[in-house]
């Protein structure tokens, strides 16, 4: 949990006291590789803060292809929000690419940390607006970018993800295919030996 509270000491105004306060009542639950922990049309009930470890959410299309929504590392939280939010079915599916350690947050957690903390409304309103704009850069990058750019802002944002994830799954991400992927690698490795 020591990761959980590094990170709300750092990111909220709550002292030492109220972060051991709100953490302590969390829970740590160990994910096997490839181990699913939420299918598409599951009510969602807990989101997961990864200590140690990845996960990724994605759908499936009728045809059985995998669209990978988010990957989770260290440090990252992973949900259906729309589902926890709302209680409705998940609309997507999340299991582990690796080995992994997660604190579960139960779908009021938020809600009654707030009223406990007031001061954790910002907080909480940073992290929903940190996630409203992260998909808006990711919709406009699905829509607008090009394999190039999507593939290194892919890069940018998990950085240590190259050599751990595989990399039909970094196409299923970038929305492409594997060979379009292998391309953009060539190129962008042409550029770089050139400079």
């Amino acid at each position: 949990m020591a990761l959980l509270y590094d990170f709300l000491s750092e990111h909220t105004r709550l002292n030492s006291e109220q972060v051991t306060q709100l953490v302590g009542k969390l829970h740590v639950r160990t994910f096997r590789k490839k181990e699913r922990i939420l299918s598409e049309g599951e009510i969602c009930r807990e989101s997961i803060f990864v200590q140690k470890g990845l996960l990724r959410s994605y759908s499936i299309d009728q045809q059985g292809k995998e669209h990978i929504i988010q990957f989770a590392p260290d440090n990252w939280l992973i949900s259906d929000r729309s589902s926890i939010y709302f209680n409705e079915g998940a609309m997507f599916f999340i299991d582990a690419i690796e080995d992994t350690e997660g604190i579960m947050l139960p779908y009021n957690f938020f809600r009654e940390a707030v009223e406990k903390h007031p001061s954790l409304a910002e907080f909480n309103e940073q992290l929903l607006q940190k996630h409203i704009r992260s998909l808006q850069f990711r919709i406009n990058q699905l829509l607008g970018a090009t394999a190039e750019e999507r593939y290194l802002s892919f890069i940018e944002l998990y950085p240590d993800l190259l050599l751990r994830v595989p990399q039909w799954m970094i196409a299923s991400y970038l929305g492409i295919t594997p060979e379009s992927l292998s391309r953009v690698r060539k190129e962008l490795a042409k550029k770089h030996q050139q400079h």
